[in-house]
């Protein structure tokens, strides 16, 4: 569906009394039905917290491909009963292990939704931190969070569907990707069933981890895109007495410099970070084949003749992106005397999810669940404080909305922490809004 066609669903949804989108009167409550949706989740509340443990002690980092496998195995035999058709499709040409399709028919003419979340996480098989510890009403564990968490989630929100019968007559499609955490390349390739859901669905909901910010559940209607990039300055080598001369000009390192200080200055805008994560430059410098670690070799007394320098930027927009790369290539370009530069951006980029106004509709609808439950309202989170993720790669498509999992801490380090008791607000608010979407006109 067009962005213009769900915000005009959606539009009238927010003013029309009769829609199933938003309550009759200013007190209306949940109806009798999404109150045994949220009596379901409530009731199956440890067995959710069990099948969080199971998913999170069997170690599923992006390049574990038996790991990522077995984890898409405990999701089929969650999902097939559920009445869905479970795909697992293959990731060899990429480099990964697959990723895990369901799909499931619904009534005629029911909105088309898409569930994203992701198998893998950060932590490989060598990671220390492997196992699921809980302490009340947390729980530690590698991808507790981010996004066993959020799988786990979808499937609560998804059979308390099933016990209000919501769920036969909605039309969903899950894409649980195996390597969301580094994508596998080429990315047109690691991404190309996500795309195609993407263009197949009229809405996009992202199971990543809920935004929590001053004790607020927050809204995510918008992700940066990340942008990877590599520049090499060349200069003329020779005894350091004669740097800055006609013949040998500034040397390699001095051209680099110039180039970041220009990026500091002159980049800043809005939404826009950007970052040099790795630098090396001397006699010789280079990076390693997974562009991570770098070796230089020099003296105090030798104009260096290469410098090398790798980083990101992120940006909200595909305009951005595009005008950010152009400064980019016009500060590098510039070149001082005696010196060469080249500046290379990565094919494998995540692209932006602007904060359209059908993002915008989507959690205008959230809200009206929230207020039915009798929660707060949940504003807009700055897009500053997400990062990418698989979402955007539809967001050109279909508009979506972010952060349906759990909420959680420290993620992406040992010690990550879930918040266990966010899993019943979290299924209760995905099962009410699946089911008033899929029953939209």
């Amino acid at each position: 569906m067009t962005h213009i066609a769900l915000r005009a669903l959606l539009g009238v949804a927010l003013i029309a009394p009769s829609s199933v989108l938003v309550p009759a009167t200013a007190d209306a409550k949940l109806s009798a039905t999404e109150a045994r949706m949220a009596k379901t989740v409530d009731a199956e509340y440890e067995r959710s917290v069990a099948l969080l443990q199971k998913l999170v002690d069997q170690n599923s980092g992006t390049m574990n491909f038996a790991g990522v496998d077995l984890i898409g195995k405990m999701m089929r035999a969650e999902l097939e009963p559920l009445g869905f058709t479970v795909e697992w499709k293959p990731q060899a040409a990429a480099n990964r292990a697959g990723h895990l399709i369901a799909t499931k028919k619904g009534k005629a003419g029911a909105k088309k939704l898409l569930l994203i979340g992701h198998l893998d996480t950060v932590f490989e098989k060598d990671s220390p931190f492997q196992k699921f510890t809980r302490k009340g009403q947390e729980a530690e564990g590698p991808g507790a969070g981010d996004d066993k968490g959020g799988m786990v989630v979808m499937l609560a929100a998804l059979r308390a569907m099933q016990a209000a019968g919501t769920l036969k007559d909605a039309e969903i499609e899950i894409m649980l990707s195996g390597d969301e955490e580094d994508a596998g390349d080429p990315i047109e390739v690691a991404r190309a069933d996500l795309i195609a859901a993407g263009k197949r669905a009229d809405v996009a909901l992202d199971f990543e981890g809920l935004s929590i910010e001053d004790g607020k559940d927050m809204g995510s209607i918008a992700r940066r895109s990340s942008n990877s990039w590599t520049i090499t300055t060349t200069g003329k080598t020779g005894h350091s007495s004669l740097i800055f001369s006609n013949e040998y000009g500034d040397g390699a390192i001095n051209e680099m410099t110039r180039i970041l200080a220009a990026f500091r200055k002159e980049l800043p805008e809005p939404n826009l970070t950007f970052n040099t994560g790795i630098i090396a430059g001397g006699s010789s410098a280079a990076l390693d084949a997974d562009a991570v670690r770098a070796t230089a070799a020099g003296k105090g007394n030798i104009i260096p003749q290469t410098a090398v320098a790798r980083g990101d930027f992120r940006t909200l927009s595909p305009e951005q992106t595009d005008r950010v790369r152009a400064k980019m290539q016009a500060i590098v370009a510039a070149h001082a005397p005696g010196t060469d530069a080249k500046i290379s951006f990565d094919p494998g980029s995540y692209p932006a999810m602007a904060p359209t106004p059908g993002n915008k509709a989507l959690l205008d609808a959230l809200n009206v669940v929230n207020k039915d439950m009798g929660l707060a309202p949940m504003a807009a989170l700055d897009p500053l404080k997400r990062g990418a993720g698989d979402i955007s790669f539809v967001a050109s498509d279909v508009d979506g909305l972010v952060g349906l999992g759990t909420s959680s801490r420290g993620d992406h380090a040992p010690g990550e922490t879930v918040d266990l008791d966010s899993i019943r607000r979290q299924a209760k608010r995905a099962a009410i809004l699946m089911t008033r979407l899929s029953a939209a006109k």
